[in-house]
């Protein structure tokens, strides 16, 4: 059975071996874990990749060739999980839409504790109670213009917070373009320079020199030709990015290429007092914000790239943050940004003619002095073109 999973890693350009593969299947009979799909899926990571970078290509890979078997949903210590199953979702009016009620994001939190307190037994289709397929705030699977959801899979995305635990995935750097206008467009930034040792052959100065010590050989060298633009790029990952992950890896992988100096860290939604290099360690390898804005030199160009699509209270209030609790407002993290560092752009990869229709897209707006342009080529080029300046 396993067979044609090893040539299906190799397929997706995963550097697995023989060895490797045969680890695997000894460790198998061995019976080193328990009968669990998701102990093979960590078993098997284990064993084959051998370098981080490839887990997300794994990932996809193994979900391809196991697809229809989903792993297993760690039950949640304070609310039962068979309060949470997922039904049928209740099909409302727009009258009925517009008839629910928006609570606040500090009344929703004192809300929330309050039923935590109250409710003993799962609850479905209801308004009022922790459940699902109703339009009760309070839950997943249902429908609320502002309410907090636990567990279950994001549907309208109206949701202030989130209770579960989220897993992101790292962008590819390994992409393949499937344009080289990416490429073109990011190439306008290059500022190239000569710095470092002389080891490089300098045609033009080794003519002149030879010609000025009438005709004999005078080799003269200069150091290499390198881009000395320093970039740091800050990308949204997970929620709605899910959405345009194509793109941003495109873009990502272009950057790579194109930027010697460039950093990237992650964040989800907006930036605020932590950032991440790896999804898979977020919880336990972060950077404080602090130390980022204070580590680069102030002729850094940064570039956000994020649909900002989220809730206000993400961006202007303390706590907003959907899956922790953030000391600080999201906006005055970006403002710290943009003050120390006054080459910035934000790219977005939804389209640009629905930005007016979204509350939280006009806010970032405003705090990047309206540098915000479309993820596409032409926003490429007139983003580079105002790094440029």
């Amino acid at each position: 059975m396993l067979i044609d999973f090893f040539f299906t890693l190799k397929d997706a350009k995963i550097p697995v071996s023989i060895k490797e593969f045969l680890v695997l299947l000894e460790a198998l009979e061995k019976e080193v874990i328990s009968l669990s799909f998701d102990d093979f899926y960590y078993l098997a990571r284990l064993t084959l990749v051998k370098d981080e970078s490839n887990f997300d290509k794994f990932d996809r890979a193994f979900g391809l060739y196991f697809k229809g078997i989903s792993t297993a949903f760690e039950e949640n210590a304070v609310i039962p999980l068979d309060w949470l199953l997922k039904n049928a979702a209740r099909k409302l009016s727009p009258e009925d839409l517009a008839a629910l009620q928006k609570f606040g994001y500090d009344k929703l939190q004192e809300r929330l504790k309050q039923l935590l307190q109250e409710q003993k037994e799962r609850h479905e289709g209801g308004n009022k109670w922790i459940g699902t397929g109703g339009t009760s705030p309070f839950g997943n699977s249902g429908t609320n213009p502002e309410g907090i959801r636990i567990g279950g899979e994001s549907r309208n995305r109206t949701a202030v917070k989130v209770w579960e635990q989220r897993t992101y995935r790292d962008y590819d750097a390994s992409k393949e373009i499937g344009t080289r206008n990416v490429k073109v467009a990011l190439r306008r930034l290059r500022k190239f320079a000569r710095h470092g040792a002389h080891d490089e052959f300098s045609l033009d100065d080794t003519v002149r020199a030879t010609a000025n010590n009438a005709g004999y050989l005078d080799i003269k060298m200069q150091p290499e030709r390198k881009n000395n633009i320093k970039v740091l790029m800050l990308l949204d990952v997970g929620g709605s990015m899910d959405d345009h992950i194509q793109r941003t890896e495109e873009l990502f992988s272009a950057a790579r290429t194109e930027f010697k100096n460039m950093e990237f860290y992650y964040f989800h939604n907006c930036v605020y007092d932590q950032l991440w290099r790896n999804n898979q360690r977020k919880r336990t390898e972060r950077f404080s914000t602090w130390d980022v804005l204070r580590k680069y030199t102030p002729d850094t160009k940064v570039i956000f790239v994020g649909d900002a699509t989220m809730s206000p209270y993400e961006i202007l209030h303390a706590g907003g943050a959907v899956d922790y609790h953030n000391e600080e407002a999201g906006a005055e993290w970006l403002q710290r940004f943009t003050k120390t560092f006054p080459n910035y752009i934000w790219l977005n990869p939804e389209p640009e003619h629905i930005w007016e229709y979204r509350q939280s897209i006009a806010i970032i707006r405003r705090q990047m002095d309206n540098r915000m342009y479309p993820l596409t080529l032409e926003g490429l080029e007139r983003g580079m073109r105002m790094l440029s300046k």
